[in-house]
């Protein structure tokens, strides 16, 4: 025989009186039979039931619940960066510290960069000319009930001097620093 899926209840109406077998995470409105699920938990991802029973007849609905973690944190770490040719080629990547689900776009508010900027995925690979004098790329980590926006801005191909990176605004974001080695690595392009 095969095992009975596991359901979870989480409320049960019956003539008129109710039982809800999750107070504090879960609310029923008598007006018009709705129920409203509050505070869930990764925990929560399964079938569960409501079920109203009035006088002979019975209606039964089965809910999934998808529950997502929020997407926290988010940053921008710059794997590449070389100019040849007039150009300067940067390489980014777009990660968020905790996520269920995270996709990630880039894209940008100037729109003499907006096309630059624009794709889907964490990484990015920039070209552009050398004479421009400043870039700036939005990265968005987003998942279906959360989503936060880092902003790279670039001003020149190569690094300033002493090795330091061009800061993303410190309210919206972090940048990964490199080692010693990669630094100097990248000075040689």
């Amino acid at each position: 025989t095969e095992d009975p899926q596991r359901k979870l209840v989480l409320l049960k109406y019956l003539d008129g009186n109710y039982t809800n077998y999750m107070p504090g995470r879960a609310r029923f409105h008598m007006v018009d039979f709705s129920l409203e699920i509050l505070n869930t938990s990764r925990e929560d991802r399964q079938l569960h039931e409501y079920i109203v029973s009035n006088g002979p007849e019975e209606k039964v609905w089965q809910i999934q619940l998808e529950v997502y973690e929020p997407v926290s944190h988010a940053s921008i770490q710059v794997l590449g960066r070389a100019s040849a040719n007039g150009s300067c080629t940067i390489t980014l990547n777009c990660t968020a510290e905790r996520g269920d689900n995270v996709s990630y776009s880039w894209g940008s508010w100037d729109t003499s960069t907006r096309g630059l900027c624009s794709h889907n995925g964490s990484l990015l690979h920039l070209s552009y000319p050398l004479q421009n004098t400043s870039i700036a790329c939005a990265c968005t980590a987003s998942n279906p009930v959360s989503r936060r926006v880092v902003t790279f801005n670039s001003s020149k191909c190569s690094y300033e001097q002493g090795g330091k990176f061009p800061v993303a605004h410190p309210a919206l974001s972090s940048l990964s620093v490199p080692t010693r080695a990669l630094q100097e690595k990248f000075l040689r392009c």
